[in-house]
C-alpha cells in the first residue's frame, strides 16, 4: 500500500458505543476508511467470507474480549482464511498470556485501549507495513508470556505451523520452497519466520536450525 491510498478498515467489536466512537474517530483520519463493521467474531467472519462490494478490507481492529467467538479466536481463523489481513487487537486488559495468545494467532499488534489517538494511529499505520507496534508495557507482557512458557516447557510458545516451518528451515529450505511446501504464500513464511526469531530468541535462520536439532526435533 503506497502513502496515497486509502486504507480500508473493518471494525469488530460487542460494544455499539465503542464502534461508534473507533469510526467516528477513524473518520477524521484521510488515509482511513471503515468500510464494515461487526458485533463478534462470528460476524466478522462471516461478513469477510461473503465478501465486501469492494473486496477485503486493508485491517482489522478488534476487541480482544467478547463473548463466544474472542478476539484471538477469530483473529487465528481470519488469519486462516486470509494471510495477508493485517489485524490490530484493541483490549482494556493486559494478560501475559493473552498477549502471547495474540502474537501467536496472527494479530500485528496488541493495543491497550487507553492508548492515545496518536499512538493508535501509529500502531494502525504500522500493521499496515507489517510492523508490530507495541507499547513498553505490553512488550514486557509478551517477554514474560514467552519465558513462562518456556520454563513450563510448552515449546517457547511455538504454533504447530510455526514448528513446521522452523523443521523445513532446518532442513535448509528456503522461503519459496516453504511456501510451496505448506501451501502458504511467501509473505506469511516470512511472517513466521520473524516470529521464530523473536520466540527463539535467535538471530538468523542458521540459528534456528541449529536450534530445532538441539531440541531433537530434527530427524537424523
Amino acid at each position: 500500500m503506497t502513502e496515497t491510498q486509502i486504507c480500508r478498515i473493518m471494525i469488530v467489536d460487542d460494544h455499539d458505543m465503542v464502534r461508534m466512537g473507533l469510526k467516528t474517530y477513524l473518520m477524521l483520519e484521510p488515509k482511513f476508511k471503515v468500510v464494515a463493521e461487526a458485533g463478534s467474531g462470528e460476524e466478522a467472519l462471516r461478513l469477510l467470507e461473503t465478501g465486501l462490494p469492494d473486496g477485503p478490507p486493508d485491517l482489522v481492529l478488534m476487541d480482544l474480549m467478547m463473548p463466544g467467538m474472542d478476539g484471538v479466536e477469530t483473529t487465528r481463523r481470519v488469519i486462516e482464511a486470509f494471510p495477508a489481513m493485517r489485524i490490530v487487537l484493541l483490549t482494556s486488559f493486559l494478560e501475559d498470556e493473552k498477549v502471547v495468545a495474540a502474537v501467536e494467532a496472527g494479530a500485528v499488534s496488541y493495543v491497550l485501549k487507553t492508548v492515545s489517538s496518536e499512538e493508535l494511529v501509529y500502531a494502525l499505520n504500522g500493521a499496515l507495513r507489517g510492523m508490530p507496534v507495541m507499547t513498553s508495557d505490553v512488550s514486557q507482557a509478551l517477554t514474560r508470556g514467552l519465558r513462562q512458557r518456556s520454563a513450563q516447557g510448552v515449546d517457547e510458545g511455538l504454533t504447530e505451523r510455526e514448528k513446521e516451518v522452523l523443521l523445513l528451515i532446518a532442513e535448509g529450505r528456503a522461503n519459496k520452497e516453504i511456501a510451496e511446501e505448506l501451501h502458504i504464500s511467501i509473505k506469511t513464511v516470512k511472517t513466521h519466520v520473524s516470529n521464530l526469531l523473536m520466540k527463539c530468541e535467535m538471530e538468523d535462520r542458521t540459528q534456528l536450525a541449529v536450534y530445532a536439532h538441539r531440541k531433537g526435533w530434527v530427524k537424523a
